[in-house]
């Protein structure tokens, strides 16, 4: 156990999924010490997912849903400040500067800055109207826009942009979605699992526009169309952008901490300052299972991490347990979820039939499975982590047999010969 009683406190900066998970974490392993969160917004933390799933749906309470119970933070002696951001970092002295031009010293500090939507870049996206989703302010109103008979226009065709299309389909708004590759969530996934999408949003009347490449948004007081580059314009009272998002890195970058796409970071959260820890959506570090460098936006991500950083900070042995990351969507009551990391080169190996509605994709890389998507059913879901964990070689043929499960159709290992 590190020093219990510093004089100056951890001070974490954001008070999303990871902020709040490494604060427990400490307490949860006995920290005594001084906890300082830091959050630029004013409500009490809350979680992001059901932002762009159940907060829009028909009937839906505008309530979020809280990390942890308001009480939690005053009875575990977490100092959070709402409305307060952190502005600079200067290492040398272990302080930060905050947005009311206070000095704060720490004797860690950890970056939960997490990620924000990527700006539309061109002509008229300034106007009202135009809006993406990353925070409890922008879902209330969206929702508030999403009227029936309301025209949407929607850009990207990722899990965001998806899923707000659902919503807005069951509010009786006409849908537009605009995307400049070929297929929906073409980052993500495989094209049978983009085409069964595509399939199914197209049935609830969304219409898609696909080689969209938008040059602007055009509107006199507010957004009325979206044109694209081939002079095609899409009437709109409301756009919403789904075309990414970056990591919050520029308050470590001015600080000299090292960055690309993303803070780098080790295996327990070690910036490349060691009084400076990193956990969640805004790092970028080497995968345990491949060896890639990758930048993940999914909450599994952001607690293992936190644990991470909660270990390292409080000198507790770190578990030896590798986490799968794992991600989803629900997309007009269709769930797909995806365990490991796909990569465009993988081999594709279909489970079933997607015309039934229910099916999965395998991907191996090099013989071994490498990630799982499932759609309306889980059953290869857990055998599949644990494979990908495993590095397992399978029998591509006996993959492709959706009646043959996962685990039945790993490869025996060649014994080694004993001389």
């Amino acid at each position: 156990m590190t020093e219990q009683h510093p004089v100056h406190p951890v001070i974490i900066v954001g008070a999303g999924h990871a902020g709040v998970a490494v604060a427990a974490g400490l307490r949860v392993r006995g920290w005594t010490g001084a906890i300082t969160m830091f959050d630029e917004e004013h409500a009490v933390p809350y979680e992001r997912p059901p932002l762009s799933k159940e907060l829009l749906k028909p009937g839906a309470p505008e309530q979020t849903t809280l990390l942890r119970k308001e009480t939690y933070y005053q009875d575990k002696d977490i100092h959070r400040v709402a409305g307060v951001g952190v502005t600079a970092i200067e290492p040398a002295a272990r302080t930060v500067q905050l947005s009311d031009g206070t000095l704060q010293p720490y004797h860690q500090l950890v970056l939960a800055t997490g990620s924000r939507a990527r700006d539309l870049p061109v002509p008229g996206a300034g106007l009202p109207g135009v809006q993406a989703l990353r925070s409890r302010d922008d879902a209330l109103n969206l929702k508030r826009a999403l009227v029936p008979g309301a025209k949407v226009v929607i850009i990207g065709a990722g899990y965001i942009g998806l899923e707000v299309a659902a919503a807005a389909v069951g509010l009786g708004c006409s849908v537009t979605v605009l995307e400049f590759q070929d297929r929906v969530m073409s980052r993500v996934t495989s094209e049978p699992v983009s085409r069964h999408f595509e399939e199914l949003h197209r049935t609830q009347g969304v219409r898609f526009v696909f080689g969209a490449a938008v040059t602007g948004v055009e509107g006199t007081m507010k957004a009325e169309r979206v044109r694209t580059a081939d002079g095609s314009t899409y009437d709109a009272d409301v756009v919403v952008t789904g075309i990414g998002v970056l990591p919050n890195q520029e308050l470590a970058e001015r600080a000299g901490l090292d960055c690309a796409d993303g803070i780098l970071v080790d295996g327990s959260g070690r910036t490349s300052d060691p009084h400076i820890f990193a956990a969640g959506d805004v790092t970028r570090f080497t995968s345990p299972i491949d060896g890639f460098s990758q930048r993940l936006e999914c909450i599994q991500n952001a607690m293992a991490q936190a644990e991470g950083v909660a270990d390292a900070l409080t000198g507790t042995p770190a578990g030896t347990k590798t986490e799968v990351p794992w991600f989803w969507t629900v997309q007009h009551g269709v769930r797909l979820q995806t365990a490991g990391v796909r990569r465009p080169d993988d081999d594709v190996i279909v489970r079933g039939t997607p015309a039934d509605g229910k099916f999965s994709v395998a991907y191996l890389r090099d013989g071994r499975l490498a990630a799982v998507d499932t759609v309306a059913g889980l059953s290869d879901f857990r055998p599949a982590k644990k494979l990908i964990l495993d590095s397992a070689r399978l029998d591509a043929e006996l993959v492709a047999n959706p009646h043959i499960g996962l685990a039945d159709a790993v490869v025996p290992s060649t014994p080694v010969p004993v001389h």
